[in-house]
């Protein structure tokens, strides 16, 4: 079989025709104006971290080692669009200082950045071993991220459709 056969099949499978444009311009698709939001390194890193629960300036800027100035950036960024939200605490002795909690927008990335932490688990890393994994907090049964119809029933990717609304 020759490689552009190869490819063709490849595109039978998931059902993508060929096109010579995507049916909407970046301009007016909303995946562009999140990856404009959120799709930069230090964004996501900064998401990851609070998704594990990091809060405070210090701590996102220890753990990632971001310089403080994009740092400060991009927290700045995130709750401005309503990702984070900006809270005071106080330390007993201490001055009050900020945190950055998701707000249900930036909560609402979780199984996005699952699923990207599934996708890396299987096609980036070097030995297969995921370092972290997720389950249901009651039954323990491994989680993974997917796509689910109205009734909450799984879509195989192969059977998803582009729906375009004019």
């Amino acid at each position: 079989m020759s490689l552009d056969l190869l490819n063709e099949l490849r595109h039978l499978d998931l059902m993508i025709p060929t096109v010579s444009r995507s049916p909407v311009p970046p301009s007016a698709c909303n995946l562009a104006k999140a990856i404009e939001l959120i799709g930069d390194r230090w964004t996501l890193l900064i998401l990851r971290s609070a998704l594990f629960g990091v809060r405070r300036f210090d701590a996102f800027q220890a753990e990632l080692e971001i310089p403080r100035t994009v740092l400060s950036g991009r927290l700045k960024a995130l709750v401005e669009a309503g990702v984070l939200e900006k809270t005071s605490y106080k330390m007993p002795g201490k001055r009050p200082r900020a945190e950055y909690v998701l707000t249900e927008m930036g909560e609402s990335l979780r199984p996005i950045l699952i699923g990207l932490t599934q996708w890396g688990d299987r096609w980036v890393s070097k030995d297969g071993a995921a370092p972290i994994g997720f389950t249901d907090g009651v039954t323990r049964e491994p989680v993974r991220a997917g796509l689910v119809n109205a009734q909450g029933r799984e879509v195989p990717a192969n059977r998803m459709r582009i729906k375009l609304r004019r």
